[in-house]
């Protein structure tokens, strides 16, 4: 809205105004209709029910949800909904979220998610959508739980795997920087661990906190920059959408903090791709799907560098392409300029690597046809395979 508003300006912002006062927000907030397929200890996947005259066809997405943040992320509103975008486009379109975390779940790690949630949901996904290989997208932990779990076990029927926001080193984090000081300090007393193994948990709160310092400046300049838009409903919905997002934080299990915390925070365990587990050895480099990795141009939880340390070390991959777009860490998702620009690049990409419907088979040779290359891809991979050298 300009200093001196229009008149047109003065009539949008009084209505948005009234909408909001009258009827309680200008979001549409309806969630896209969805069915529970399949369910486990902390896993629900849905399927996402297809539109009206719009028929589901070709290979599924997956969308991976991470850790503390609700499914929200994928459906935020109506006009700014990765699922609803994926949905009218007649992809069959599922989502594996974990819901409320309490303290009985205490005891539950990362390894969970890797070898439990994860490659069930991707059963689950490819046997409903009649054996066809499963594209994965993944934002934040979330994409890095499809890595991990695709790196664990090559035998999943997983096409491609798509990862938003996924820091691989911490070290470039921002927010870690200032920290290192305090988390030295508190090693030898094993402060922070005492006080989530007695919670069982990282609290709702504190994650929510946490989430909101990493955007401290627009956290502060959020009321004058709802007065400059107050003519502006698509922004107003946007804003709306996001403070319920935050408001629906969800906890980490105690012991998932704890190696999160450990490993991740303090050690920069993934910087070289790998990762202990349960045992075992990791690694991202025995990834054998096309692996496409999104940087968010303003992210600062997973700012570009710590995000594109992952894509030399997907050694494995037949193609391995780097994005950067624009958004912060949830924006790059499901900002405004996601539709634009995130969204397109995604099926792009899933359109480049799935079966073709008309030349599928059985599920045995979609699989293979699916992982590796395929002869009717719409890319040439040089320029990805470069990123490589």
């Amino acid at each position: 809205m300009d200093l001196i508003p229009t008149p047109d300006q003065v009539v949008s912002a009084a209505a948005n105004v009234a909408t909001r006062v009258v009827y309680g927000g200008i979001a549409d907030l309806r969630p896209m209709p969805r069915t529970l397929i399949d369910e486990g200890t902390l896993r629900e996947v849905h399927h996402y029910r297809p539109v009206a005259h719009v028929r589901d066809v070709g290979d599924p997405v997956l969308l991976v949800t991470p850790l503390a943040a609700p499914a929200l992320c994928y459906d935020l509103r109506r006009g700014c909904s990765l699922v609803e975008h994926l949905v009218d486009a007649g992809r069959p379109t599922y989502l594996v979220e974990y819901g409320a975390v309490s303290f009985r779940d205490r005891s539950l790690g990362i390894e969970h998610w890797v070898d439990d949630v994860v490659p069930a949901a991707i059963r689950a996904v490819s046997a409903h959508a009649g054996g066809r290989p499963v594209h994965l997208v993944g934002w934040s932990l979330g994409g890095i739980f499809a890595l991990l779990a695709a790196a664990a076990d090559a035998s999943l029927p997983v096409a491609s795997i798509a990862v938003l926001g996924a820091p691989f080193d911490v070290r470039q984090v921002p927010l870690v920087a200032p920290l290192r000081p305090l988390l030295d300090l508190t090693a030898g007393h094993r402060l922070i661990t005492r006080i989530y193994q007695a919670a069982g948990a990282a609290p709702q709160p504190l994650v929510r906190w946490a989430f909101q310092l990493s955007s401290f400046q627009k956290l502060v300049t959020k009321p004058l920059a709802l007065a400059r838009n107050l003519d502006d409903a698509d922004y107003l919905a946007q804003i709306e959408a996001v403070d319920r997002f935050m408001a629906n934080m969800i906890a980490y299990p105690g012991r998932t903090f704890g190696q999160l915390y450990h490993r991740l925070l303090k050690a920069n365990a993934l910087v070289e791709g790998t990762f202990e587990l349960d045992g075992r050895t990791l690694s991202v480099g025995d990834i054998t799907v096309p692996v496409l990795v999104f940087g968010g141009a303003s992210d600062g939880i997973a700012p570009i560098g710590a995000v594109k340390a992952l894509v030399p070390l997907l050694t494995g991959s037949p193609e391995v392409r780097f994005e950067i777009v624009p958004g912060g860490h949830l924006g790059m998702l499901t900002g405004r300029g996601a539709r634009t620009a995130t969204w397109p690049v995604i099926d792009a990409w899933v359109d480049e690597w799935s079966v073709p419907t008309d030349d599928a088979g059985t599920a045995a040779a979609e699989k293979e046809a699916s992982i590796g290359a395929n002869p009717k891809r719409r890319y040439g991979s040089a320029g990805s395979r470069a990123l490589r050298r």
